[in-house]
């Protein structure tokens, strides 16, 4: 083990140590709860294909479909439901999946950024579920999305002093 360790963290460029770091905060962050909320790996082109027949109406299904399971996973990983916890959960899951997201604030503007490289069609999924759940926290605010084959973000105003890790 401690050679593929030497070997993994001389192919990132990068210390055992940090590598360890990283491999310790995946697992406290999201794997130890992938197998409680029954998280299976699915290969990114399997979700690609998938995307590429999806229609509107299977977009706004699966949407609806997940939302429920999004609200039960977040409460049992974070210990309570809440926008803070939700976006942070949306990011471990981002994150523990390869996928890339930032969190960048302008002033009042908070601009979540996530990459996905599936197709617009995810894309178009993915913008509509992160507007339906600031809608469901924030129902009186604007999120604006731009949205392209494989990144969107979502903008909206949650003042300056917002920051989903502290809760």
């Amino acid at each position: 083990m401690i050679e593929e360790m030497e070997t993994q963290a001389m192919q990132q460029n990068t210390s055992q140590n940090v590598l360890v770091r990283q491999i310790i905060q995946k697992y406290l962050q999201w794997d130890r709860f992938a197998e409680s909320i029954a998280m299976i790996p699915i290969p990114k082109s399997i979700l690609q294909t998938m995307g590429n027949d999806m229609t509107a109406t299977d977009i706004d299904m699966i949407v609806e479909s997940v939302k429920p399971i999004i609200k039960d996973n977040v409460m049992f990983m974070k210990g309570k439901y809440d926008l803070k916890r939700c976006i942070e959960a949306l990011e471990d899951y981002i994150q523990a999946t390869g996928m890339h997201s930032d969190h960048r604030v302008e002033g009042s503007l908070h601009h979540f950024i996530v990459q996905h490289g599936l197709g617009i069609k995810w894309s178009l999924f993915t913008e509509q579920l992160l507007k339906e759940i600031f809608h469901e926290f924030l129902p009186e605010k604007n999120v604006r999305c731009q949205t392209t084959d494989s990144t969107v973000i979502a903008t909206m105003s949650l003042g300056s002093d917002f920051n989903e890790h502290e809760y």
